[in-house]
């Protein structure tokens, strides 16, 4: 009897010195790494709490925290990048709205000068001054569009319809620009009628951006072209031309908001650089995609690429 008390008092001792020792040892560990965490905050580092231990909750503790650091990183960098891409943007929009309200206000000074002009060059500056009043009017109506567009809640209806007939509307509405300008205007829009699951006014929209796009920049190259294609399951629409193309430098930014190339400045252009933003967001509003290649002076093609439903 006495032994069974003995060897019991003595499991009961190792015990508690176990759970001591146990005990300690878990304070450290939270201790260390409490300590880790507290640095790479303070330091701002992209490091990850490394700490060897055989305890298998510490372990997991380790795993979830790492996965939180991980997270806050990459929401830190989405926070850098987007400070960064809302103070460009910020500065193009007041570019481009600083140079039409000058122009503006050039004009309304000269028509307070009477005497100075005719009644003919009267007409003529109420003339220039309303398309510029139009054209600033537009500019405003496509930004509060692309943050509509960009807002949590924006839906569009979806509905099954063809692509072929939209392509040839749309391109024929451009029909007289187009030949006014000298371009050789080339189409490829098959017959069988190809089906997807969009929103038609949408659709036109992002067309009618590519077409004024090419038309703009491509000009120079002579001729306009679009294809409607298959392209394995999907359907792709080819919106072309062989002009002066996009830099590989600017080709991972033209979708961004507000973002224009260098002779977009020159009024000639009359580029606000919303279009091509309000097509990628319209394009992936119906569940596609759009990319970019360009060769300067060989192809340039703008490509929207749709799952395509049965006929």
């Amino acid at each position: 009897m006495v032994i069974f008390l003995s060897s019991a008092i003595a499991v009961l001792l190792l015990m508690n010195i176990w759970q001591f020792v146990s005990r300690r040892t878990w304070n450290r560990n939270v201790q260390e790494i409490s300590n880790k965490i507290m640095e790479i905050i303070e330091h701002q580092t992209a490091e990850k709490v490394l700490f060897q231990t055989d305890q298998q909750a510490v372990q997991q503790l380790l795993i979830q925290i790492n996965r939180l650091l991980d997270y806050n990183q990459r929401v830190i960098a989405d926070y850098a990048r987007t400070k960064d891409s809302l103070k460009k943007m910020i500065s193009n929009m007041s570019h481009d709205l600083k140079t039409p309200l000058t122009v503006i206000l050039g004009y309304a000074e000269k028509l307070n000068q009477e005497e100075s002009i005719t009644e003919e060059e009267r007409k003529q500056v109420i003339l220039r001054l309303n398309n510029k009043v139009n054209s600033l009017v537009a500019l405003l109506n496509q930004f509060f569009d692309l943050v509509k567009i960009e807002s949590e809640d924006y839906e569009i209806p979806l509905s099954k319809i063809s692509l072929n007939e939209i392509c040839r509307q749309s391109v024929l509405e451009f029909y007289e620009l187009l030949t006014s300008r000298g371009l050789r205007v080339e189409l490829e829009i098959p017959e069988r009628p190809l089906y997807i699951l969009g929103n038609e006014h949408a659709l036109q929209r992002i067309l009618n951006n590519l077409i004024s796009n090419s038309i703009r920049y491509g000009s120079d190259g002579g001729v306009f072209g679009l294809t409607l294609r298959e392209e394995g399951e999907s359907v792709a629409v080819d919106v072309w031309d062989r002009g002066k193309g996009i830099t590989e430098v600017h080709q991972d930014r033209v979708f961004e908001r507000l973002y224009t190339l260098d002779d977009a400045r020159n009024p000639q252009f009359q580029g606000s650089g919303l279009g091509l933003s309000i097509s990628k967001r319209l394009t992936e509003a119906m569940k596609g995609s759009i990319r970019l290649t360009s060769t300067p002076f060989e192809k340039t093609t703008f490509t929207c690429i749709f799952k395509q439903v049965p006929y």
